[in-house]
């Protein structure tokens, strides 16, 4: 008679030795305490549970999706493409399918902030109060400001983000980390998406954004200054989070020899990846530029 016990051994041992055919099962299940009335459901089920025809299909779109994302799409995003190709996959089969194709994803690594607000400028209110949420375009812009090394130096990064679709909407890159840095940020922006009067601008304390030259920008346009608490990371949250995405994505695995290279690395991912192509989770697992297309579809047809 055998011993109760678990079906795991049975499976493990029935499918790495062939010893059914030297030992009668009735031994087998004794030596592995099990029962043998277990062994033979088991068998039975693997027997007539059919094969996944899609399973290699969805094995060879993993892949694909690893690659076409440079590996940086995890279990979720690359779920919400497999769904999206008519693939009724949960997100437990997702990582089960990315482990078997044998994909990775690139982990973050912390960066330090560049802001300096160590300064007697005027500072704006608040007035987004971490309320990132906006129905309409050209409502709330956030900007911030980072840097990239390179073989040449610093190469600092200034972003405009409009919070309605989180796209990049305007962006200045330089060796020097001035107030111009941003003015012309800002000013890419207005000239692309033609804001009217009363739009907010959101930015940390930093020294460029408390300048006279930037306070000057945004009274002519007149746009309405924003800034978030001293030390408060949350209250500038969007732009923080591109910069996370922007290293962890792109910089971090690069090896800039001059600020061009770099430039011209950092256009194509803002430009034809983050804009255009990267699932963004806010907007429902789609891209800045699609979102506002659909958006601007959908408000013709009503």
């Amino acid at each position: 008679m055998c011993h109760c016990g678990t079906l795991s051994s049975s499976k493990k041992y029935s499918k790495e030795f062939k010893l059914d055919a030297i030992w009668p099962v009735v031994v087998m299940c004794h030596v592995l305490v099990i029962k043998s009335n277990n062994f033979y459901s088991y068998q039975k089920h693997k027997a007539n549970k059919p094969e996944d025809p899609t399973h290699d299909e969805m094995i060879s779109w993993v892949k694909d999706i690893a690659k076409f994302s440079d590996n940086t799409y995890g279990a979720r995003r690359i779920k919400k493409v497999l769904n999206t190709l008519s693939y009724p996959v949960g997100l437990r089969k997702t990582a089960q399918l990315m482990k078997e194709a044998n994909v990775w994803v690139r982990y973050k690594k912390k960066y330090k902030s560049t802001t300096n607000s160590e300064h007697n400028k005027p500072i704006y209110d608040n007035e987004l109060k971490q309320d990132f949420d906006f129905q309409q375009p050209n409502q709330a812009w956030v900007q911030d400001i980072t840097y990239i090394w390179t073989s040449q130096g610093w190469l600092y990064l200034a972003v405009v983000i409009d919070l309605y679709s989180r796209k990049v909407v305007g962006w200045s890159m330089g060796s020097r980390m001035k107030a111009q840095l941003v003015c012309d940020a800002l000013i890419m922006a207005k000239w692309q998406r033609q804001p009217k009067a009363g739009l907010i601008v959101h930015s940390d304390q930093g020294v460029q954004y408390a300048s006279h030259q930037y306070r000057r920008l945004l009274k002519l346009n007149g746009f309405i200054g924003s800034m978030s608490k001293k030390g408060c990371c949350w209250d500038n949250a969007v732009a923080e989070s591109f910069f996370g995405s922007l290293k962890q994505e792109r910089v971090h695995w690069r090896n800039y020899e001059t600020r061009y290279e770099a430039q011209q690395d950092i256009l194509n991912y803002i430009t034809m990846w983050y804009n255009s192509q990267r699932l963004h989770s806010y907007i429902d697992y789609q891209s800045p530029n699609d979102f506002e297309k659909k958006k601007e579809e959908l408000a013709k047809v009503s």
